[in-house]
């Protein structure tokens, strides 16, 4: 059964539980090779090892330019943070990190529990308001709106204006597919240039009035590194798109996953009710379980062994976050939930030089979304069934129905 199996036409139940393909593919081929050359890794020592691999390129210009052609699509997901080795990686990472440290997530603390409060606020008036509890949509009135505005702060983007910003996110991320289709096409590269023309005019009025570099990223990206290297025109607006869509998509999703397994593991849910302090390896455990980023990959710049076996220079890999994080060779029981795993060094935020550099503001969200949450509804429960987006690089709900008790 696996010998045939292929991420651009994946089995009928894929989508919803994708973990037993995996486990069968980790027992019988754990490295696997498509009948294009390209291989998929669902083992964790092999996906950390590419992780770490100095001959693992991020740059997707081979594989993007057939996929999108020459198109807005291309151009963005060939210029942003994500998708570049060196120079422009660390060029445009390091000032990411700098307005990401410690000190700007510790004033960020407060603005994100005002945030949360007022969105609970306003789910438990919607509730009211209806008559009809089941009719909320975790996901459209909760967990996609926090990651929204706080990346509008950091980019100090005006509030009246952030309303389009989750659909060209949604619409930029599923051209990523393994095999999107022509629709998904149209819409991401629609998406880009609506944002690209959206952020020329965001850009011109920065650099006519910069604000704090300490507290607004575009500041800090317009100003030259200090070895007065300047990003291009180009490179710093495909890289605010990055930031919002890496931001938004995978925090979405890690609130959105994190309270349907707590909501489908009662058990779990009253442990972390009781036991607030558990909050911190809860979120770890929700990034372990339904991993927002499923997939990842990398192209050998040389030829490099995996698994035991040599594979040339240019091989396309796939490494299978998803899989790696419930391989039973790193965690005890991995099919179980348990909100206070320990140790827990899962890969839900990759791992070396290009782990995720907005990491720490995720787990901030996710910290005071799920606690603040369970503190006024811990008898939050589903309300009917939840439909799961069709994707299989991003794993998260399209919707989420809930009802809120106290």
């Amino acid at each position: 059964m696996q010998n045939g199996f292929d991420l651009r036409n994946p089995p009928d139940d894929f989508y919803d539980e994708p973990y037993p393909h995996y486990e069968r593919l980790r027992r019988v081929e754990p490295v696997k090779v498509f009948a294009d050359g390209s291989v998929f890794l669902t083992r964790y020592d092999d996906v950390a090892a590419m992780y770490r691999n100095p001959a693992a390129s991020s740059d997707k210009k081979q594989e993007f330019l057939p996929k999108y052609g020459e198109t807005p699509l291309y151009e963005h997901h060939t210029t942003s943070l994500v998708f570049n080795d060196a120079p422009i990686h660390p060029r445009v990472r390091r000032p990411l990190l700098g307005a990401l440290n410690q000190r700007a997530i510790a004033r960020m603390e407060q603005g994100v529990q005002a945030l949360v409060d007022q969105l609970l606020d306003a789910l438990q008036a919607k509730a009211r308001a209806t008559g009809s509890a089941g009719a909320l949509d975790f996901i459209e009135d909760f967990a996609a709106a926090i990651p929204v505005e706080v990346i509008g702060n950091l980019l100090a983007i005006p509030h009246e204006e952030r309303r389009p910003l989750r659909g060209w996110s949604l619409a930029i991320l599923a051209a990523l597919e393994p095999l999107p289709t022509p629709s998904m096409h149209e819409a991401g590269n629609r998406a880009v240039v609506e944002f690209i023309d959206y952020l020329r005019r965001l850009v011109a009025a920065r650099r006519a009035a910069p604000l704090d570099p300490e507290e607004d990223v575009l500041t800090r990206l317009l100003q030259p590194a200090a070895d007065g290297d300047e990003l291009t025109e180009r490179q710093l607006l495909h890289n605010c798109i990055f930031l919002l869509n890496a931001g938004h998509e995978t925090t979405t999703n890690l609130i959105g996953n994190g309270v349907h397994a707590l909501l489908t593991n009662r058990e779990q849910l009253q442990r972390l009710v009781h036991a607030p302090e558990l909050v911190a390896p809860a979120i770890e455990e929700m990034l372990r379980y339904q991993s927002p980023l499923q997939l990842n990959n990398r192209r050998l710049r040389e030829p490099s062994e995996i698994g035991g076996r040599l594979f040339p220079a240019g091989t396309l890999v796939t490494l299978c976050v998803g899989a790696a994080n419930r391989d039973p060779a790193q965690f005890d029981d991995p099919d179980r939930f348990d909100i206070g795993r320990r140790p827990n060094r899962h890969l839900a935020f990759g791992h070396g030089e290009h782990a995720c550099a907005g990491m720490n503001v995720a787990r901030l969200e996710a910290r005071i979304a799920v606690s603040r949450l369970l503190a006024r509804f811990p008898g939050i429960a589903l309300a009917g069934e939840p439909v799961r987006d069709r994707r299989i690089r991003f794993r998260g709900f399209s919707a989420l129905p809930v009802i809120l008790s106290s």
